[in-house]
């Protein structure tokens, strides 16, 4: 009887760290300083695409600046640039934004964002949950965006 009271009490400590160690959160490690300039970048970015804000892009997107549309096209050039915004944008709701330092003067930023936009009338709304990459290149003292691509995280609503 002893031996299993014991057992018990042996039982509930375990379980009670368990719990205490699977509740507490990972410290956040604090952002870099190319981090918080990429995540910056890509916020303004988010912003000029909802506005199709011609002035920021072409101030912001490189020469040989390339993007890879929803639909897997690339497109390069003039096409690509007016490609890039989208007045018809309702909702561009990033989460999960990551940066990938690729030395000092360049970054890759992906994330996952809710879109909503107006259905086109011949293909209906485009998938509502993207995920976004685009490669930032730090030329001279300003950054440039190179490259964009959505890419259709398919949630059974397209």
């Amino acid at each position: 009887m002893k031996s299993s009271w014991f057992f018990n009490a042996f039982l509930f400590c375990c379980v009670a760290a368990i719990q205490s160690v699977a509740q507490t959160p990972a410290a956040a490690k604090p952002q870099s300083p190319l981090e918080q300039t990429a995540i910056a970048n890509e916020k303004n970015l988010i912003e000029a695409k909802k506005k199709d804000d011609t002035a920021f892009f072409r101030r912001t997107l490189s020469q040989d600046f390339s993007i890879v549309g929803v639909d897997g096209k690339l497109l390069e050039g003039q096409e690509a640039t007016d490609n890039l915004g989208d007045s018809g944008l309702l909702e561009l709701t990033p989460y999960d934004v990551k940066v990938v330092a690729l030395g000092n003067d360049a970054a890759i930023v992906t994330y996952d964002a809710i879109v909503r936009e107006a259905p086109e009338e011949d293909q209906g709304p485009p998938p509502r949950y993207q995920h976004f990459s685009s490669v930032w290149v730090k030329l001279g003292d300003q950054w440039k965006l190179k490259f964009h691509q959505a890419t259709a995280a398919h949630w059974g609503d397209w």
